[in-house]
This record gives C-alpha cells, sequence and structure tokens, in this order.
C-alpha cells in the first residue's frame, strides 16, 4: 500500500516521530481528562419518611452485591448481556417498594410496552424489605438460575439461601399476614417484568453472543479479527433491541471521522496517538487501563462496574431502602440503553480498532497493552455506559460525591501486564467516568473519538433517562 510504504521510507525517523507525537498528544490528553461540570442540575437532598425508606438498604444493597458476583461466575453474561440483567434487578426492586414511597410513582405506562404492573391491595400493610428481597431472588432465578448449564444448580442454591436469610433478617415481630402478602407481592412482580423483558430483543441473550449466520462486512478501515482470535463479533444484533426507555430508540446515530489512508488525515492521526501513548505508558496509566478492564468472566463486567459505584454511594450516604432502590433502577435503566444505543452505532459502521489499522500501516508487530474485546471500535462501550451513569448519578446524589472505588482490591496483580490493583479515589461521578473513558485509549483499544462520542452520547441517552417521571 501507499501507506506502507510512505511509512517505511520514513522508518528511520520514525523513533523521532514517535517521541514528538507522544509529547505533543500526551498535552492534549491531559486537557481531555479535566473533569468538566455536568449539564444537569443535581436534585438537591431531601429528607424522604415514606414508609419504605424507614427500612435501611441492607436487603438492596446485598442483592446488588450478588448480582455483580452471579453475574461474573454465569457464562454467557457479556458487558450488553450483563447491562441488561442489572437494568431488569434494578427495575424489579424499585417496583417492589414503590408503592411504600409516599413522592414515588411506578414506571408502568413510561418505559416502553411496560403498560401495566401489579397493584397493592388497597388498606393493607405491606413489610418492602419482604417485598423487595421476594421480588430480587425471583427476578435472579429467572436471570441466573433458569439457563441450561450446570452452573444454574449452583446458582439457584446461593440466590436461595439469600432469601432465606435476609427474610428471617426482617420477619422478625411481622405478622405472618403481611409477610405472605409483601412476599406474594414481590414475586408478582419480578414475574410481570420478567415477561414483559420477553419481547425486547435480549432475552436469553448468553445464549448467542457470537452468531455464526453473521456475515462481517469487508471494506476499507472495517473492523477484523483481532489479536483474541474471535473471527465473529460480539453480539452484532444487539443494537435492535428495544430500549427502556422510547426517547432513546429514536436517537439520532452520530458519525465517526472518514477512513483515510493519507498520513495527514484526522483518522491516521487517532490511530498513530494511540501508537505513540502506547510507547510510553507510566505505571498509573497502566493500572487504570487495568482497573477499567472489566473482562467478562474475570470481572462483574464494565456496567457492573457502574452499578458497583451506585452501590458505594448508597451505603456511603446510608439512605433508605426506597431511595436506594430508586438509585438503582436509574442506574440499570441507564446501563441498559447505554449498550443498545452504542451497539446500534458500532455495527453500523464496523470501525476498525487499532490493532487493526496501526499494524497495517505503521508498525506490523505491534501489540495494544490491553486485548482488543471482539467487536467494532466506534463508539466505546466504557466511555457511554460510564459517561450516562455518571451524570445519572450526579442528577441523583449531587456533584460534589467523592469516593473511593474498591471494586478491585484484593485481587492478584494482571499476570499479563504485571499491573496492580490498587483503590482509585474520586471527587466526583464525572471523574470516574472521563478515567474509565480514557482507559481505552491506555489500553490501545480506543481511538480518541471513540470516547469523546461515547460520553457524549451517554450524556444525551442519560437526559432521556432523567426526563423519565419518578415522583408524582
Amino acid at each position: 500500500m501507499k501507506t506502507q510504504r510512505l511509512i517505511k521510507s520514513s522508518g528511520k525517523n520514525l523513533k523521532k516521530y514517535v517521541s514528538l507525537f507522544a509529547l505533543a498528544c500526551f498535552g492534549l490528553f491531559l486537557d481531555s481528562c479535566k473533569v468538566k461540570e455536568t449539564d444537569v442540575t443535581p436534585e438537591p437532598p431531601k429528607e424522604d419518611t415514606s414508609p419504605a425508606n424507614k427500612f435501611s438498604a441492607d436487603v438492596a444493597s446485598t442483592w446488588v452485591e450478588m448480582q455483580l458476583k452471579l453475574t461474573k461466575g454465569t457464562a454467557g453474561y457479556t458487558p450488553p448481556v450483563a447491562a441488561r440483567a442489572y437494568a431488569l434487578g434494578g427495575l424489579t426492586m424499585y417496583e417492589s417498594v414503590v408503592s411504600g414511597l409516599t413522592n414515588n410513582q411506578s414506571l408502568a405506562g413510561q418505559l416502553s410496552a411496560l403498560t401495566t404492573l401489579p397493584k397493592t391491595e388497597t388498606g393493607k400493610d405491606y413489610n418492602w424489605a419482604i417485598s423487595a428481597n421476594a421480588a430480587e431472588a425471583n427476578m435472579m432465578r429467572f436471570l441466573y438460575a433458569e439457563v441450561s448449564r450446570p452452573q444454574a444448580v449452583t446458582n439457584k442454591r446461593i440466590i436461595d439461601s439469600l432469601e432465606v436469610v435476609l427474610k428471617n433478617a426482617n420477619k422478625v415481630g411481622v405478622a405472618q399476614d403481611i409477610i405472605d402478602r409483601s412476599e406474594k407481592y414481590g414475586q408478582s412482580i419480578a414475574d410481570a417484568i420478567f415477561e414483559w423483558s420477553k419481547t425486547d430483543g435480549g432475552h436469553e441473550g448468553y445464549k448467542r453472543n457470537f452468531p455464526a449466520t453473521y456475515i462481517v462486512p469487508v471494506f476499507a478501515g472495517a473492523w477484523q479479527t483481532t489479536e483474541n482470535g474471535l473471527k465473529t463479533p460480539m453480539q452484532p444484533t444487539w443494537g435492535t433491541n428495544r430500549t427502556f426507555v422510547p426517547a432513546n430508540q429514536e436517537m439520532a446515530i452520530p458519525n465517526p471521522i472518514t477512513f483515510s489512508n493519507s498520513l495527514t488525515s484526522p483518522y491516521f492521526g487517532q490511530y498513530f496517538e494511540v501508537y505513540a501513548i502506547n510507547k510510553s505508558l507510566t505505571q498509573e496509566q497502566k493500572e487504570i487501563a487495568v482497573w477499567w478492564a472489566d473482562n467478562p468472566g474475570d470481572t462483574f463486567t464494565p456496567g457492573g462496574h457502574s452499578y458497583f459505584i451506585a452501590n458505594i454511594a448508597v451505603q456511603q450516604l446510608k439512605v433508605g431502602l426506597g431511595k436506594a432502590a430508586e438509585a438503582f433502577v436509574r442506574t440499570g435503566i441507564t446501563l441498559n440503553d447505554a449498550f443498545i444505543g452504542c451497539w446500534k452505532c458500532k455495527y453500523k459502521f464496523n470501525n476498525e480498532r487499532p490493532y487493526t489499522m496501526v499494524r497495517r500501516t505503521i508498525d506490523a508487530n505491534w501489540k495494544p497493552f490491553w486485548p482488543a474485546p471482539p467487536f467494532p471500535g466506534f463508539p466505546s462501550g466504557h466511555a457511554t455506559q460510564s459517561g450516562a451513569v455518571a451524570e445519572v448519578l450526579t442528577n441523583f446524589f449531587g456533584n460534589n460525591f467523592a469516593f473511593t472505588d474498591n471494586s478491585h482490591v484484593g485481587r492478584v496483580k494482571d499476570i499479563n501486564t504485571g499491573a496492580e490493583f490498587k483503590a482509585r479515589s474520586y471527587k466526583n461521578f464525572n471523574q470516574f467516568a472521563t478515567e474509565s473513558a480514557n482507559s481505552r485509549l491506555y489500553g490501545g483499544i480506543h481511538i480518541r473519538q471513540d470516547n469523546e462520542t461515547g460520553l457524549a452520547e451517554g450524556k444525551k441517552i442519560a437526559k432521556n433517562i432523567l426526563a423519565l417521571k419518578f415522583k408524582k
């Protein structure tokens, strides 16, 4: 190729160019890492003395922790599949207690095709912790214990055991009729939501992550098999799934920069930047790349990382059960819709990863710091979902919520890169989103455009989530 001849002819000066370019890019990169203020005005904290908030958030937080573990340990829960599961878990939790929230209302009638849900009996008492416990246990069994694999048996045993433990902890001094009524109501909520979920396009998505019938498009700049060796990309039709929020189904798709072989083109420049930065990664940059990698099977996936952060906020602020449930439904719905929007864009353009482009035009022996995931690059899923979640959590908990993310503390250092898993601290949610996005550039698997577009699209998706009427 013409580009290859040009690169080879300048081979003597390549190291010089890399060094100079890396310095220039690093300055730009530092600017891009600055935390930008959210466009959303945070809700002022309000004391809510609703019946559901008289219960602690322990039931909600414990089930979130359990779902994160189930996602990590259950085969087939790739990032899009996991995001959908978190959304269903969050929605189930919220709807199982919303009748105990004085100022809140159900999302039935607001979410796509969800017209109605079971209602409580007028004038009857409910124990909202028991209701939430029964609802979550039922939904977790649907999602993780009714799959046709040996892991399902273990999952069911774990879910059943946790349900019993939490029920026993919350039933002391509660009349049996209230216990029975609360459990029945929670179970009916999970039944109805799961039935609704079967028609969204993602039902049992864990069975078809890599469809053999999918034909990978071939054109200049198209995604190709990367160093992981997988020839079929992950979930190529996920972008056609039904979003939870109708407005997110109609969002316009952003365009990537135009493919070009010219050494002076924006296209070439963005891929060269990845190559240059990967040549001189600092130890902290390596740790950031590994901290946010969140590979399925090894972790609870990127969406799970955001769900974990929502749980940090819930626990740190010691909110009540009702507020916790609202935080989780907001976060879960955001994750689901962010992955659908991102995947729709990925498979419209099928953009190549840095590994392919750099090897073709710059360095035939180059490998990114972190292995490229098996699906197209534009835009970044990490950036899209973390940008969206940061916007939603900022609106809910405020712009000055400082926290420490200890999600991976205790893991031994990464065997392939030697990077350590050290807790990371942030001044606000936007800072975590920016770092999550930048981690993919450090990893050598996304160009700057992928991250910037992902963050921007994530904000748009979040605004549609925030337009839902959670309050009466």
